[in-house]
């Protein structure tokens, strides 16, 4: 196993410099000139040439990716010119609830889409088949900005059962001492049970628009898998064997189809990730997404060159950690390793 992650992480190092390089010459060719939009709309030529001269902007491209890489290697991912703090602090800040909203959105689409999957692979052609199928579906198709906005109108503007979609929490609610930074987990270790709930009451939108979007491919895959299963071989001899349907359906034919839904909960959680931008906007949520989507406005370089590096180390960590679950799931997998 340990061999396997060794080998997971020597690859893994191409894509990292790739990244590197390909972030930098893309913010590079963005519309919009940092220097002129710190400014101001009123400032003349000659500061705005000054300016760009504070921030290295006027030295050739090889020079400024030299001093963006001897910075990297400090662990200094830069100053972001629109906090004012450096980009590490924001990031540290920000990421905590960007992973709450998107573990929350992800769970509750696993909470769902795994027993429909499973349901609609032994009851085939039923209607519990074909809800799985409108599912997938209406995930595929709905936009998830579209999806949120929708919720929103409906559960906030119409029923007025969920909270203003205002941030983590309402103007109401203090925050807890920051423990862990996940929200609902620093209330409860406060033992802040009304905390809680608001928190709680602000997740619930944000995340159910994630599950819908997410929803389709686990659905899907979940299907796909265990029809593939229970029509093998070592499935109908163990029907044969005696065995109960529920004892080769639970511990031999989903064991063994948990290996492509598993790598589909990888793809899935990075798409979340990308997919948070929209619903961080849409719900005002305070996570890495929106502050990304303020620097890209702001065309301030560093925000953004540190937020697509965070995310390919999150992306290849995720890789590696489905790796390491593919040789828990299948020891196949570590003999081969």
């Amino acid at each position: 196993m340990l061999k396997m992650i060794g080998q997971r992480l020597m690859t893994t190092i191409p894509s990292i410099i790739g990244v590197i390089i390909v972030t930098f010459l893309l913010t590079r060719v963005l519309p919009g000139d940092t220097a002129a939009y710190f400014a101001g709309p009123a400032a003349s030529p000659q500061a705005i040439a000054e300016i760009r001269g504070k921030l290295g902007l006027d030295q050739p491209l090889p020079v400024q990716f030299v001093s963006y890489v001897t910075a990297l290697l400090k662990g200094d991912l830069g100053q972001s010119l629109t906090t004012g703090q450096p980009v590490t602090r924001d990031i540290a800040a920000r990421l905590p609830a960007s992973a709450e909203l998107t573990l929350a959105g992800l769970l509750l689409a696993m909470a769902v889409a795994l027993p429909l999957g499973v349901l609609a692979a032994v009851k085939q052609g039923s209607w519990i088949d074909h809800l799985c199928r409108i599912v997938a579906t209406a995930g595929v198709s709905l936009p998830v900005f579209f999806t949120g906005l929708l919720l929103v109108y409906v559960f906030y503007f119409l029923l007025g059962w969920s909270p203003a979609p205002l941030g983590r929490l309402d103007v109401f609610a203090s925050e807890p001492p920051g423990v862990t930074g996940f929200l609902l987990i620093d209330m409860l270790l406060a033992r802040d049970l009304e905390g809680f709930r608001a928190a709680f009451s602000q997740l619930i939108l944000p995340a159910v628009t994630l599950a819908i979007f997410s929803l389709a491919p686990i659905t899907r895959m979940t299907r796909a898998s265990m029809l593939a299963v229970l029509g093998a071989d070592f499935v109908r001899t163990a029907r044969a064997s005696g065995l109960t349907n529920s004892k080769v359906i639970g511990t031999y034919a989903f064991r063994n189809a948990m290996l492509p839904v598993v790598t589909t909960l990888g793809m899935v959680f990075s798409f979340l990730l990308g997919a948070n931008v929209l619903v961080e906007k849409v719900f005002a949520w305070p996570g890495i997404g929106s502050y990304a989507v303020e620097a890209l406005i702001a065309s301030d370089y560093a925000p953004i060159q540190g937020f697509v590096l965070t995310m390919a180390v999150m992306y290849v960590a995720l890789n590696l950690m489905i790796d390491v679950l593919y040789g828990v799931i299948d020891p196949r997998v570590r003999l081969e390793g």
